[in-house]
């Protein structure tokens, strides 16, 4: 397969804020690791784009674009559009590049769905995207835009009929449930913390028949990741027979990471993709969630380098390890790293029992 990853320096530099999760760097991490191992020749990789407004309102109202765009332009909301579309909030701050960096994010989904359809990749890794919550009229959980909808739209005017959807993020994803939960060509799976912001995604919702919702318990780890690919995402995928696949693979699901209390490794996370890549004709790899620096840049950086054929090292070379040494916290007073994460990119296995409880949540949904 030939993959194909894109970036921007748009996610350089920029930062919802000193006091916001999404202060530290990601994408840009991701950038830098692969380039220092040598894993993003000109060939492989693609600047993304920023989406206009017109392609942004396939989904998100008119009015709520325009609003963005001037919060970013004046630097201010009013307390009238801070209320109606959630904009200048603790969660969804007003900063500098709060329209340019999520339009962007949709830039990049919606032109890896050109390049599947053109047939110049089978794979896209779009690590800038992945922004799950955002909902049609309003800013929702660090998400100004949704550039997984506005990719699996983009997948379907592209002629890919049948989508499957997976997301392995730490929290639930409610803003593409709300767009597609009553359209039964694009399966959903997905994988959260139970008891977790947004408190969407019950065992029991079903949308058309092709939601299947999996809240998981805190403590969920590599094993238990396994089962629930084997018992729920491979079976679904093959009764779905998706055209495309888009997965979706937050990285806040690493035992490391500050909003979350899962326990799993990025091994998980490379399973998944590794598991699915058979039954994904076209594969759309995107980012998400993730609020520790070295472990989102190492857990992404991991995924490119198998989905473009790479072998990660043991060891770090001293290039790509000088990317992680230069991390930072951004502010904020928390611990810093394990030595582990400084000089690897795969973590060791985070293994454990299957619990009953979540061995009596997949049989139900196998029973559906």
């Amino acid at each position: 397969m030939t993959a194909i990853f894109i970036g921007s320096e748009v996610y350089r530099g920029s930062s919802y804020g000193t006091a916001h999760p999404l202060r530290v760097p990601r994408v840009s991490t991701v950038i830098d690791l692969a380039r220092a191992l040598d894993w993003l020749p000109a060939s492989r990789y693609r600047s993304a784009p920023r989406a206009k407004p017109a392609a942004l309102r396939v989904w998100h109202s008119a009015s709520y674009i325009a609003a963005l765009q001037l919060a970013e332009a004046t630097g201010a909301v009013s307390e009238a559009v801070r209320h109606r579309h959630g904009l200048g909030t603790p969660s969804n701050p007003v900063f500098a590049q709060m329209y340019r960096r999520p339009a962007t994010g949709v830039g990049g989904v919606m032109l890896a769905a050109d390049l599947l359809a053109a047939g110049a990749a089978d794979a896209v890794h779009v690590p800038g995207g992945g922004t799950h919550h955002g909902l049609p009229d309003r800013a929702n959980g660090f998400c100004y835009l949704n550039d997984c909808v506005l990719g699996i739209l983009a997948l379907k005017r592209a002629g890919f009929r049948r989508i499957a959807y997976v997301d392995i993020d730490a929290h639930h994803p409610d803003g593409v449930e709300v767009a597609f939960a009553g359209d039964p060509d694009v399966l959903m799976i997905s994988t959260h913390e139970e008891r977790r912001w947004p408190f969407t995604g019950a065992l029991e919702d079903c949308g058309a028949g092709n939601v299947f919702n999996l809240p998981v318990p805190a403590g969920f780890n590599d094993t238990e990741m396994r089962a629930v690919t084997d018992a729920l995402i491979l079976p679904r995928l093959a009764a779905h027979r998706p055209d495309a696949v888009v997965l979706q693979c937050g990285a806040d699901a690493l035992t490391e990471d500050p909003l979350s209390r899962l326990n799993l490794s990025n091994n998980a996370h490379r399973a998944v993709l590794a598991a699915i890549r058979p039954l994904a004709p076209r594969l759309m790899l995107l980012g998400g969630g993730g609020y520790n620096p070295w472990s989102v840049g190492r857990c992404w950086t991991a995924l490119w380098a198998d989905l473009a054929g790479y072998a990660v090292p043991d060891r770090l070379p001293a290039p790509a390890a000088d990317v992680l040494f230069a991390l930072g916290w951004g502010g904020g007073g928390r611990p810093p790293p394990d030595p582990t994460l400084l000089s690897t990119l795969a973590d060791p296995p985070r293994e454990g029992a299957v619990r009953p409880d979540l061995r009596d949540r997949l049989a139900r949904l196998a029973a559906r």
